[in-house]
């Protein structure tokens, strides 16, 4: 009996001879196992680790490989079959002379889109797929060496496959009153952005990587996949912007002949946005970016820059939904009159031009950013729009909303517009005391009637006699007012007497002829 099953052994072997041959000749004796279950059309290993933990791992890196360039379509997407979608060993399992190769097949492989809205499907390979995309990440961090043109030519194209896509905007409406959101509903969060942070994190390392060659790579960062890129600013997700914020400024700094189309492509969203739309949701962003673009001009600025601060930056502020970007665009603004102080004039018959007259908090916002303006402003600049400008004043110092009656009183507090202000109170107090006299006497909030009283008492302490003379004029034109008023009440008084005679007089004329109409009939 033990000689007939030792006879067995021999037949038994020459089988499994049988399907590693079957299953593809160039496969290891070692992993013969594995290359049957892959013949028979079922899920290989999908555990990295433990695939490159085999003994003899360049032979498994290269068998491994050829199954995913052979069964792995790039368009694949959640509703196909992934039979073989398989775990490709790790970048320390193979020799550095295999690497390059390999990060271009795991490239490869990373290039197929998972469908995330239905969370329970395919998770075998998203798993596989995440922890491929995180290799990436940590291979393009160490890599040293400079990227061949084909690792290029697939970087871009596995991250165009993962983030170039078409957004599909939340159904609501856009309430917006104030500038403040009533929905305030939660941001979006993309369902698919467990791969999409690490596909963005790749590129990002990328684009930083000083092993990146601009002059190869700006053949495939060209002007339409950066159109592509800035399409995508528009996600509702946050946590997607934020890349997409430093990933751009990043290709800006590198990439010196991209920056003009850059620029001009950020404008034209601006303009779209500014008077078409109003609605974009990466505008605060864009604007972060342009902050530090702007810090970077060389002095003297162009044209060019200046027409953009006149034509995009300035009509930023027309928008309802101001609030959402407002804290950015306040400092780039700021950035191009401290680069040019001549600036400030145009940047401040801008912000008068567009003043909001309903919007209160709007209102508020316009008085912080100008505040920050007039401190790098500098005389000269500040005489060509004073008047128009306290005239603005003067009307934010009248307001019944006391914030921003009190935001334009704050003014006085700071120290350099206060100077600018003594300097011209000349032309200045008469066109703002008529309404100190008035918050004075009859503003209802008690803390504005408090810093009106501060405001007066400067003028009158620094010029008693220019302050007597805007008192004297003040009540003046109150008497006048007082007769221009009483003459209306009178005028209107006798037309209202003029009015009821001719009616009575009417009536009497109406009268005797029913009365001579009566007669004749009867």
């Amino acid at each position: 009996m033990l000689k007939q099953l030792l006879g067995k052994l021999p037949r038994k072997s020459s089988k499994s001879t049988a399907n590693r041959d079957h299953g593809g000749n160039h496969a290891a004796n070692s992993n013969a196992s594995t290359g049957s279950r892959s013949s028979n059309g079922k899920s290989a290993n999908s555990n990295i680790s433990s695939v490159a933990a085999n003994n003899s791992a360049p032979d498994v890196s290269q068998n491994l490989g050829n199954k995913i360039h052979q069964g792995v379509n790039p368009k694949m997407n959640g509703d196909l079959g992934f039979s073989q979608y398989e775990g490709l060993p790790g970048f320390k399992d193979v020799p550095s002379s295999e690497k390059q190769s390999l990060f271009i097949r795991k490239l490869n492989m990373c290039c197929v889109v998972f469908d995330f809205t239905e969370p329970m499907k395919n998770l075998k390979e998203k798993e596989i797929k995440r922890q491929t995309l995180q290799e990436l990440v940590d291979y393009v961090t160490s890599v040293s060496g400079k990227f061949s043109e084909a690792a290029m030519q697939e970087v871009m194209k596995m991250v165009s496959a993962n983030l170039f896509r078409t957004f599909t905007p939340q159904p609501r409406e856009n309430k917006v009153v104030d500038g403040v959101d009533l929905e305030e509903d939660e941001p979006s969060m993309d369902s698919a952005w467990p791969h999409l942070q690490i596909v963005y994190e790749v590129f990002l390392r990328f684009v930083s990587s000083a092993e990146t060659d601009a002059k190869l790579a700006k053949r495939y960062i060209d002007q339409p996949f950066i159109l592509k890129l800035l399409d995508l600013f528009d996600s509702e997700d946050p946590r997607e912007r934020e890349y997409l914020k430093t990933i751009l400024h990043r290709i800006y700094g590198k990439f010196m002949v991209h920056r003009p189309f850059i620029r001009k492509a950020i404008n034209n969203i601006f303009y779209q946005f500014i008077f078409e739309t109003e609605k974009y949701n990466g505008i605060a962003e864009l604007l972060e970016i342009l902050g530090s673009i702007i810090n970077g001009f060389a002095l003297p600025l162009k044209e060019e820059h200046k027409m953009f601060l006149v034509r995009a930056m300035i009509p930023l502020h027309k928008p309802r939904c101001l609030a959402m970007y407002h804290q950015p665009l306040s400092y780039c603004i700021i950035q191009f009159v401290e680069k040019d102080c001549k600036l400030a004039d145009t940047v401040i018959r801008g912000l008068l031009k567009y003043w909001p007259i309903t919007n209160s908090s709007k209102e508020v916002m316009f008085l912080n950013e100008l505040e920050e303006v007039l401190e790098a402003t500098q005389l000269p600049e500040f005489q060509r729009c004073m008047v128009p400008l306290f005239q603005q004043l003067a009307r934010c110092l009248n307001s019944s909303h006391f914030q921003v009656a009190e935001r334009a009183l704050f003014l006085w507090n700071n120290d350099p517009i206060e100077n600018l202000i003594i300097q011209n109170r000349k032309v200045i107090l008469p066109i703002i005391f008529p309404a100190l006299e008035k918050n004075a006497r009859n503003h209802w909030n008690q803390a504005v009637r408090s810093l009106t009283l501060n405001v007066r008492k400067i003028f009158e302490d620094l010029d008693h006699e220019l302050f007597n003379e805007c008192l004297l004029k003040f009540q003046e034109d109150e008497k006048k007012e007082v007769e221009i008023k009483a003459r209306s009440e009178a005028a209107w008084k006798r037309l209202e007497e003029i009015a009821t005679q001719k009616a009575a007089s009417d009536a009497m004329v109406v009268a005797p002829r029913k009365a001579l109409t009566c007669s004749a009939s009867g």
